[in-house]
């Protein structure tokens, strides 16, 4: 006998909310049938199942719900697996360009970082190093100028300024 779930079932074992649910199935990644007063229980089989695991796969691969329901309904139907497989490859070849691309950019993101703390760290090193500066009359302490910190852009340094 197949296995049936309702949508709390399957939202509990997924950790969604039932509003997720339904809007997969709006989306046409699930078609549970329907029963009780008005089609108002969902009653989900084990292929509704399996779909929910392989879209939310998909989501985890960075693919679009669009893209995870192309792949997932080439597999519902009887064409050639050769098809389905060489569009898979595409897809992930794809999403792979997509990621490398995003990694390069955090990667000199996180150069540049290390470059502002390093120069913060020598700064700071400089600074702890200098005697402490002699107040003013009005008893303030002078500071360095604000355009004298390196890596600042010049307009902020303005700004800063007054």
């Amino acid at each position: 006998m197949p296995q049936n779930y309702s949508i709390s079932d399957l939202a509990k074992e997924f950790d969604l909310t039932t509003r997720a649910m339904r809007f997969y199935e709006d989306m046409g990644l699930l078609q549970p049938e329907r029963s009780g007063p008005g089609g108002r229980n969902r009653i989900y089989s084990g292929r509704d199942r399996t779909r929910l695991k392989l879209t939310l796969r998909a989501k985890r691969l960075g693919l679009s719900l669009t893209e995870a329901k192309e792949i997932i309904d080439m597999y519902d139907s009887p064409r050639d697996t050769a098809a389905q497989l060489e569009k898979f490859l595409q897809v992930l070849a794809l999403h792979q360009q997509q990621l490398d691309a995003q990694m390069m950019d955090l990667q000199a993101t996180m150069d540049e970082l290390k470059v502002h703390q390093r120069e913060a760290k020598a700064l700071l090193a400089k600074a702890l190093r200098q005697p402490a500066a002699k107040p003013r009359a009005t008893g303030q302490t002078t500071a360095a100028p604000v355009e004298d910190v390196p890596g600042m852009p010049a307009d902020l340094s303005r700004e800063a300024q007054g």
